[in-house]
């Protein structure tokens, strides 16, 4: 049987932990700034883990990142 494909796009966007758990940056830094607070955009530039429902959608994109 032939290798299954990664999804490109996913494999730029996610990465996984040791722990197997599927790691991204935080959405709504792109545009906007002015509206959001020092703090909400202090609090965006970590990374933040997907909750179980997106990490088994993403898990299915890169079936060789575990």
């Amino acid at each position: 049987m032939p290798k299954m494909k990664t999804k490109s796009g996913a494999k730029k966007r996610f990465k996984v932990t040791g722990t197997g758990k599927i790691v991204a940056r935080a959405t709504g830094k792109r545009h906007g700034m002015i509206k959001r607070t020092q703090k909400q955009i202090r609090q965006k530039r970590k990374d933040v883990v997907l909750n179980d429902a997106d990490q088994t959608i993403v898990k299915k994109y890169m079936p060789y990142a575990r």
